[in-house]
């Protein structure tokens, strides 16, 4: 989060709208250059648009195409090593590339504000949410300490948290991903800022509270008048609230225009590509073999979380409760739900990272739920999990070959087939070989994504946990995991639990899919059943908050034209 000084003069909150017609935010010929470092001397060129008051623009394009950079270099949070070299960037007339530190400071919350892609990293781990909100408000305004909590709590019911005292009283690790991005959408809207930059705010959203925090944004850009810089990979999102649309490819803007016109009709040939990449509502007729050997079984699986005091016990929070299933090899079990439902919790009892309260977990033949970390450890190896945080899952001090290379030297494999596998796998989530020397905050959130599939796959594991696995990823990008998973699961005969908020991905990837609503499987069935004809009036209302459900972008086809899982098959035999 950024910095905030307590000498920063509070900025006036009550303004007239704007008009409807007078530019928020004009970018004018941006160029930001790079270090020099390979071909490619800057991170954007020549990049220009305008926001008006009361206009939401969303900007698209894949991992590294300088979408997060153009937003920094608006707020005035670019890294040393990002230099803007060329342009304009005015806010309301304002060119904030030649606006001083304190005077950005001013500006930011109250003028301006960010929605930010990763809540755990951008949240202060020491602090309450509630206090962190309040800080915003400590700084900006001359409100006494009653009436910021007022209004702090006032905000956390706008954003359709449940129970906001407790939430304000709350740490973030104590609170679900979506929750946490709720938070900063919280923050962000306290001030009714005039501009709103929203850096993939509802990637870590389940379907209806995405609906709800993208109705909450139209809201504000409507009654406010605030203008909306929406970043997104997600085209549903794009036709639920866009109105143009701006794609990048590699720092260039390649096309603009109307939402509609963009979607239904691109010029140019990397917009029909990204469309073209997404995946379809409509499951595909895939074979569901119900001969093949169970790997995983769960039986009656339940988890209590104990609220305890130092002179009193709280009421026992069952996230999980009598969760059955079976996952059988070389078949994808889908988990979908909405945050707190208790997805990730059923992800973790299986990977044994937290002890299940009630029941059976089968891998195989064994009983892994009783099981000490000695008699676990050959256990570890055959199931692996790739995180929804990827930045949280990989430590800042390794680099990438190093995090890839630990878990096989653990089990004995030299440092030289290692360091073999490694360079392999970096190149089959589409990265670079000398990304192994690099450390993981010099890679954007997708790329640090792909670095945990190669992580994972490292170790040869019978079971691939995927815990929103794709949630961080460009359309395209994620369209080339989607195949990689699907291609490793089929040659290696591996079995995928995929937990996911999306419900197109589930579609696509999912043999079967479990529905889970307060911690228990509401509906479970095979993907083509469930999506065409749902039973449960949950699941029908989680494919009514779908956004963008009412069009057809594309078709994913999970095929391997560039051989990506040969080269897997080959380091993972």
């Amino acid at each position: 989060m950024t910095e905030l000084s307590p000498t920063v003069e509070p900025v006036p909150l009550a303004r007239p709208t704007a008009p409807k017609n007078k530019p928020i935010l004009e970018v004018r010929d941006l160029t930001v250059d790079l270090p020099a470092r390979g071909d490619r001397s800057y991170a954007i060129r020549n990049v220009s648009f305008t926001i008006n008051a009361g206009e939401v623009v969303c900007l698209v394009g894949e991992s590294g195409s300088g979408k997060s950079v153009t937003a920094f270099a608006a707020m005035g949070l670019l890294s040393k090593a990002l230099k803007p070299s060329g342009g304009q960037i005015l806010l309301e007339g304002e060119d904030l590339l030649n606006a001083d530190e304190p005077r950005l400071r001013q500006l930011r919350c109250a003028r301006m504000s960010m929605i930010f892609q990763e809540p755990m990293t951008a949240l202060n781990p020491v602090l309450t949410c509630g206090r962190q909100i309040d800080e915003v408000l400590e700084t900006h305004t001359e409100l006494d300490s009653r009436s910021r909590r007022a209004k702090i709590i006032s905000m956390l019911a706008r954003v359709r948290l449940s129970d906001p005292e407790r939430i304000y009283a709350s740490f973030p690790h104590q609170l679900s991903g979506g929750q946490r991005q709720r938070i900063m959408i919280a923050m962000a809207l306290i001030l009714d800022p005039v501009l709103l930059i929203a850096d993939e705010p509802t990637t870590a959203l389940d379907v209806t509270t995405q609906s709800e925090i993208l109705k909450l944004i139209s809201e504000l850009q409507s009654s406010n008048g605030t203008g909306v810089l929406f970043i997104t990979h997600d085209f549903g999102v794009v036709a639920e609230i866009a109105h143009r649309v701006a794609v990048l490819r590699t720092g260039e803007l390649v096309e603009m225009g109307p939402a509609d016109q963009v979607l239904s009709s691109p010029r140019h040939e990397y917009t029909k590509m990204l469309i073209s990449s997404v995946p379809s509502i409509k499951p595909p007729v895939r074979q569901v073999a119900q001969e093949r050997p169970i790997l995983l079984r769960t039986e009656r699986l339940g988890k209590t979380y104990e609220r305890k005091g130092l002179f009193r016990r709280g009421a026992a929070v069952h996230a999980v409760e009598d969760v059955d299933f079976v996952l059988r090899r070389g078949q994808t079990v889908g988990i979908v739900g909405e945050s707190g439902s208790g997805k990730s919790t059923v992800a973790r009892c299986i990977a044994r990272l937290i002890d299940p309260s009630a029941g059976k977990i089968m891998l195989g033949e064994a009983d892994i739920t009783q099981m000490s970390s000695s008699q676990l450890r050959p256990y570890r190896r055959r199931v692996q999990i790739v995180f929804q945080d990827p930045y949280r899952s990989l430590n800042p001090r390794m680099t990438v070959g190093a995090s890839i290379i630990e878990g096989p030297m653990n089990f004995g494999m030299s440092k030289g087939e290692a360091l073999a596998r490694a360079a392999t796998l970096i190149e089959t989530v589409r990265l670079e070989r000398s990304a192994l020397n690099r450390y993981p905050h010099q890679f954007s959130g997708g790329q640090r994504q792909r670095i945990c599939i190669a992580r994972a796959l490292a170790m040869e594991p019978e079971l691939i946990i995927a815990d929103e696995a794709v949630s961080a990823l460009d359309v395209s990008v994620q369209k080339q995991v989607l195949q990689l998973l699907d291609e490793v699961r089929r040659r290696l005969d591996l079995a995928v639990l995929f937990i996911t908020h999306d419900l197109r991905v589930a579609a696509q990837i999912c043999d079967w899919v479990a529905v889970m609503k307060q911690g228990r499987v509401v509906e479970f069935g095979t993907a083509e059943s469930l999506f065409e004809h749902p039973q449960h009036e949950y699941t029908r209302a989680l494919f009514s908050a779908a956004p963008g459900r009412g069009r057809e972008f594309g078709q994913l086809h999970l095929v391997d034209p560039d051989g990506i899982a040969e080269r897997v098959v080959r380091v993972v035999p």
